[in-house]
């Protein structure tokens, strides 16, 4: 795990040497991406700082009740007026849209902990070793010795709780933990943001984790546990690709099995697969991935094949 000390130092003297900057949320943005750009902006706020997050999809409701903040739809802004644009978590959802509007004269930034991060920015802090980007912004708060307020601090635990699984993951480490502890201390609500997160569950989701479920299968031999969700069952649910990340998680619990598979259609003849496992099962599911041409987390990756999902007599087929 890095600590990027002279990252962090190139960072905060950019953030301190640019008046204007914008901060770039992934789409379908989840609680790390809100998380880190919010507690950023807190920071950014006080030093007198014109700052604005853009994002291709709005706040999600259930994370309304942490902010009212607004993002701004890139194709509505002016991308040229800012001199640092800092994009964090899943950067390859969305940040890619707009490199083409950058200039040459613009700082540009990128905090992610997601491998194989193809985008390459002038100051990069990226490490998959880590639970979250709200785990590496606190570290960056720590080390430039940025005093942490209620509100950062809700915002950090926000991120870190959504990317550890509510503490349930493989990746909440012993540092995880006392990030955690430290965050409470200053005020961070852990109950209201577990809460939250549970309770934004619509009925649409709730059907299709339903469908899914009654079509696990789980393979003896090598420990997996597979399901498939159709495009039709999109359809029929009103769901959307969002409401099918944490199927896996889910099936990843069922006691005898090594890791878990959800196979979904996503339209124009694609199907993505999404892998997890945990620690202590010795799976690393990359490698499986990769023989896919996927790649991610030892714990958690994905692939996407050409195909379509059909249910045959014997079962379901990828044809």
């Amino acid at each position: 795990m890095q600590n990027f000390s002279n990252e962090f130092n190139t960072l905060d003297y950019a953030i301190k040497g640019c008046n204007s900057i914008l901060l770039f949320a992934h789409s379908h943005p989840d609680g790390d991406t809100v998380g880190s750009v919010l507690a950023l902006k807190e920071y950014i706020k006080k030093l007198g700082k014109t700052v604005d997050v853009a994002c291709f999809n709005e706040l999600p409701e259930y994370l309304k009740s942490f902010s009212f903040e607004t993002f701004i739809n890139p194709n509505k802004l002016d991308v040229a007026k800012y001199k640092l644009i800092i994009a964090t978590d899943s950067v390859e959802r969305g940040f890619e849209k707009i490199l083409p509007a950058i200039k040459q004269d613009q700082i540009t930034a990128i905090i992610d902990h997601h491998p194989d991060i193809e985008i390459k920015a002038d100051i990069n802090i990226v490490d998959s070793t880590y639970s979250s980007v709200c785990e590496i912004i606190y570290n960056f708060f720590s080390l430039q010795n940025i005093e942490i307020d209620q509100q950062m601090a809700t915002y950090l635990l926000l991120g870190i709780l959504n990317d550890t699984g509510m503490l349930q993951h493989s990746n909440t480490t012993s540092d995880v933990l006392e990030i955690v502890s430290s965050l409470m201390k200053k005020g961070a609500p852990m109950a209201k943001i577990v809460s939250a997160m549970f309770n934004n569950k619509n009925v649409s989701t709730l059907k299709l984790w339903g469908r899914a479920f009654e079509r696990a299968r789980v393979n003896h031999e090598n420990g997996m546990i597979v399901s498939v969700i159709t495009q039709k069952d999109m359809l029929e649910f009103g769901a959307t690709s969002d409401d099918i990340a944490q199927v896996a998680t889910i099936l990843n619990t069922v006691p005898g099995t090594k890791f878990a598979l959800i196979l979904s259609e996503r339209g124009d003849g694609v199907i993505k697969g999404s892998l997890r496992s945990e620690k202590y099962k010795g799976i690393n599911v990359s490698e499986l991935a990769a023989k896919f041409g996927g790649g991610g987390h030892v714990l958690a990756s994905g692939f996407e094949i050409k195909g379509k999902i059909v249910e045959t007599k014997d079962g379901w087929e990828i044809v």
